[in-house]
């Protein structure tokens, strides 16, 4: 329960900026503003900074460079790099420069092993935090507030909205799927640099220290625990000799339970001890491989999206959009792992760069605090991508920019994301001190000038279609049986038992035969054939009617995206469906009258 004023609970202290949570996003936020003048304290409830990068184990950075190699995140995040060798780096080494970051500010004050309590509002104003370091509960007091942990937990305190998980797409159930990192040694890395540098495979590899592949042999393992898995590893060499290892996906864990986390961590546990002996037996230079231990936090990819002034989404991601308030630029392609429901990761697809808008870091409906990293305002594919740390730092430059020009300028953080003067202002400070924000002409994807892009749109909104690292949606290639069971079963589940022949490619009939089960009952129909009933409700459109037109016909991927597309259409329009409320609620939108 948030308080609304002082509370008799000890000292109290008086900052410029607040930054809640030591993960490198928030380092950077404090950083950033302490170097910007404002007298900052960051607050990280561990033992070190570092968050999901030291103490999770995460030593293997996602980049951001664009297709003609420009790197798009510098700022802190490139001091960070440089300071720690680059992509793949010593957990140790790592721990230090983080507190060297944040020592080396004279205005900035860390409080490690201080936990955030409970924020300080002002109706809808955050005027400070109250945190518990020592078994004191100490009230410190900002003109803002920069949240900074993973999950966005002092914003969700603080009343803002938001949605959870997949939420926003229909995607409550199957929850993506954690990572626990662990450290094997007895690694012969000159053995794993040959095999995944001559294996011909143009996604597998291995530099002087970071390596990534051995995918068939992942995918090929039988976990004794069904709820966890191997995907294709990246694996980074410490100094010490041993490797850390991020590839062991664990389901069922609920990213804000910290009972289910710690559960997870044991199960996962136990399962290593059935994968260490495969690892031996079926990866070359894993012949005396030995497990050391693992992280003592999970590797979580998603839980809160904050409801922003703007929400990033996955078609501004894929179509490379500029905004005018663009304050970091992303890169990396839409990464969406493994659920309990689909085992095998997808890659929606690959962009070249985009804008993340200032928008996206002010909350709807709080003022005084901006919010960071994984947990900031993206639609939940469009997090696929964004969620990476080094775009997270890049926010974090911009929030402790902005920080310091409301305080000076006297504005709100709302008021800013209004302001065009404002925004300019604050990008060119952000450039001044190094960051990376030179405008582009968006690069047009073969796929947006196709004619059946916008069902592209239409399904990839919903993770159903996706083109991969290279963009390559198969549009003009036939529709497989399995392929259009995937798409339809993504629409309304399982429907599909009773109508395929047994055959590698789906007919004309087949799929207007399915699609009509999507939208309509047999007491609908009213005798009409599918075409018919299709045709009237206007989902076999005049357009697609020509491409339907041979019962017989294999059709093409594109040909039955659009008409699954528009079956959508009519989902939404005729049928009503569940509407996710920011708050996680949900309600059931009546039918329309027909």
């Amino acid at each position: 329960m948030a308080l609304t004023g002082f509370c008799g609970c000890g000292n109290t202290e008086k900052y410029d900026v607040i930054v809640v949570g030591g993960d490198p996003e928030g380092i950077s936020a404090a950083v950033t503003a302490a170097r910007n003048g404002m007298k900052t304290l960051l607050v990280e409830d561990d033992e070190a900074l570092g968050g999901l990068m030291t103490l999770g184990g995460l030593n293997f950075i996602d980049m951001c460079t664009g297709d003609d190699g420009t790197l798009l995140t510098r700022g802190t995040f490139l001091e960070f790099h440089d300071a720690v060798g680059g992509t793949a780096f010593d957990i140790p080494t790592a721990k230090n420069v983080f507190l060297q970051m944040a020592e080396s500010e004279e205005n900035l004050t860390l409080k490690l092993n201080a936990a955030f309590i409970e924020p300080v509002m002002k109706e809808n104003i955050i005027t400070g935090i109250v945190i518990e370091q020592d078994g004191k509960q100490i009230t410190c007091k900002a003109d803002s507030v920069i949240d900074a942990t993973v999950d966005a937990d002092v914003a969700a305190a603080a009343g803002a909205q938001y949605t959870y998980l997949g939420q926003d797409y229909g995607h409550t159930e199957n929850v993506t799927g954690v990572t626990l990192v662990f450290e094997v040694s007895g690694v012969d890395w000159a053995a794993v640099s040959k095999y995944l540098n001559e294996d011909n495979n143009p996604n597998t590899g291995c530099t002087e220290k970071a390596a990534w592949g051995y995918n068939e042999e992942s995918f090929a393992y039988i976990p004794q625990d069904s709820q966890t898995r191997l995907r294709g590893l990246n694996i980074a060499l410490q100094e010490n000799g041993n490797v850390l290892i991020n590839g062991f996906i664990i389901f069922g864990v609920d990213p804000l339970d910290e009972t289910s986390k710690t559960a997870g961590i044991e199960r996962g546990k136990a399962e290593l001890q059935h994968i260490i002996p495969y690892l031996q037996q079926n990866y070359i230079g894993f012949e005396n491989a030995a497990l050391v231990d693992t992280a003592s936090q999970l590797y979580v990819r998603e839980s809160r999206h904050i409801l922003g002034e703007y929400q990033l989404t996955l078609d501004d991601v894929m179509e490379n959009r500029w905004f005018d308030d663009t304050i970091a630029i992303g890169s990396y392609p839409v990464d969406v792992p493994p659920n309990a429901r689909r085992l095998v990761g997808i890659i929606i697809g690959a962009p070249d760069r985009y804008g993340v808008p200032f928008r996206c870091l002010v909350p709807q409906n709080i003022d005084g605090m901006l919010v960071v990293g994984r947990s900031a305002s993206y639609t939940s594919l469009a997090a696929g991508s964004a969620r990476v740390i080094p775009l997270g730092m890049a926010e974090g430059d911009a929030a402790g920019v902005a920080a310091a020009y409301a305080k000076n300028n006297g504005m709100t953080f709302r008021e800013i994301s209004q302001n065009a003067d404002a925004v300019t202002s604050i990008q060119q400070s952000l450039r001044e001190q190094g960051a990376y924000l030179e405008q582009w002409e968006p690069i047009v994807m073969d796929v947006e000038t196709h004619w059946a892009y916008e069902g592209v749109k239409t399904l990839r909104s919903l993770g159903l279609v996706y083109g991969g690292y290279a963009n390559d949606y198969r549009l003009d290639e036939p529709m497989t049986i399995a392929e259009a069971d995937n798409l339809l079963t993504g629409l309304a589940g399982d429907v599909l038992t009773d109508v395929w022949p047994y055959s590698e490619y789906v007919t004309v009939q087949d799929i207007l035969d399915a699609s009509m089960k999507l939208v309509t009952s047999v007491n609908e129909t009213e005798g009409m054939t599918a075409r018919e009933w299709l045709t009237k409700a206007d989902i076999l459109t005049e357009q697609l009617q020509p491409y339907f037109a041979d019962d017989a016909k294999v059709p093409n991927r594109a040909e039955v995206i659009m008409l699954l597309a528009n079956v959508r259409a009519y989902q939404i329009s005729q049928m009503g469906f569940t509407v996710y409320n920011s708050d996680g609620t949900s309600y059931e939108a009546p039918a329309i009258t027909k």
